[in-house]
């Protein structure tokens, strides 16, 4: 394997990973918001409102985009690094 085909793989494996990430980053900063704001609206400071909401918004998103998510990596996996390790 040469120099152009590692990076290749490298830059492809990268933004298989900034794909399969996005959902759940704009999720939980979309929360992040909506709570934030809530927060400034009504002076309350209460640490837990902040993470609940978001935590239960990331995993509502996990479950709504996991097959996504695996679909995605696993294409990945079986066009460019089991071919790359096995030699073709």
């Amino acid at each position: 394997m040469d120099e152009g085909q590692f990076f290749d793989v490298l830059r492809q494996g990268l933004w298989v990973a900034v794909i399969t990430s996005v959902p759940i980053l704009s999720v939980a900063l979309v929360a992040g918001l909506v709570v934030g704001l809530f927060q400034a609206l009504t002076s309350i400071q209460e640490m837990t409102l902040t993470f609940v909401p978001k935590l239960m918004a990331i995993v509502v998103i996990y479950w709504l985009s996991m097959g996504f998510m695996t679909q995605t990596l696993v294409s990945y996996f079986q066009t460019r690094i089991i071919p790359m390790i096995a030699g073709f």
